[in-house]
């Protein structure tokens, strides 16, 4: 069988294709080994930062050094610009975009503050982790108006103790991934009035492309993140609501435009 420049260049794509599919599922596989390793390493020592809300501060201290341990061993380094000096001793709602599970680890790794999470309660079935997110994190069913409203409650008794919480307002990652930021949903920006607390806008501006939920997709290499400055909710009102939710979005939506635009031009050169 003789083989032309044609058919030759077709079996070698082909052959480079098969091995890059199969390092992705290698890639994709440490990462929830990254994850597990940790946890069952120090898994006394969490169950013992768990068993009273005194010892959470302890649990968020081993939580980001677990954050970190993941995003080196992806490969993954973050730049942090900073346009607002963090108050350890203040309570933030910390809201930032979402799309990518590495969001989470990115996200402790960055922010000194104990917090917590709001967070779906899909993720509380993931083995082993799960297990620590439902007992720190606040869970939330969208679709149950009860649970909704429970968040509340929760995230009231998390700020009473001086800890901050972290809300992605998308309410998920939207299923079409060329939406650069979907809309925002009441819940962060309700509970920021209704405790009269600072908002803490955050952009994550490589997330997507470095771990992204399509699964063969994502590589190792840089993360942005810009930390804005805070927005005041002092004085503010249920009617400021609306307001104060589109400043924090346009903020972050412009941000990710100039996240975009960067990527672009180093491209170029």
């Amino acid at each position: 069988m003789i083989l032309n420049n044609n058919n030759f260049r077709f079996l070698i794509f082909g052959h480079m294709k098969g091995i890059k599919i199969i390092l992705w599922i290698l890639w994709r596989i440490w990462f929830y080994i990254l994850i597990a390793v940790p946890i069952l390493v120090f898994f006394p020592i969490l169950i013992l930062t768990i068993l009273s809300e005194k010892g959470y501060p302890y649990f968020f201290k081993i939580a980001r050094i677990w954050a970190k341990f993941i995003l080196f061993g992806m490969g993954f380094y973050y730049k942090v610009e900073n346009e607002q000096t963090i108050d350890t001793n203040k309570s933030y709602m910390i809201v930032a975009n979402h799309t990518s599970m590495t969001d989470i680890m990115l996200m402790l790794a960055v922010i000194k503050n104990p917090f917590v999470f709001v967070g779906k309660q899909e993720l509380a079935k993931i083995p082993i982790f799960g297990f620590f997110y439902k007992r720190t994190c606040i869970l939330v069913d969208r679709k149950n108006s009860q649970s909704r409203m429970a968040v509340f409650t929760k995230a009231h008794k998390r700020i009473e103790r001086g800890l901050s919480v972290c809300i992605f307002p998308e309410g998920g990652v939207p299923d079409d991934e060329s939406i650069i930021l979907d809309h925002f949903k009441d819940g962060a920006f309700k509970l920021a009035i209704q405790h009269q607390i600072p908002i803490l806008p955050i952009t994550f501006g490589d997330n997507k492309d470095r771990f992204p939920y399509t699964f063969f997709a994502g590589n190792p290499g840089v993360m942005r993140v810009k930390i804005h400055k805070i927005v005041d909710t002092s004085g503010k009102t249920e009617s400021d609501r609306k307001e104060l939710r589109e400043e924090v979005r346009n903020t972050i939506y412009h941000q990710l435009l100039i996240f975009k635009t960067e990527k672009r031009l180093e491209t170029l050169s």
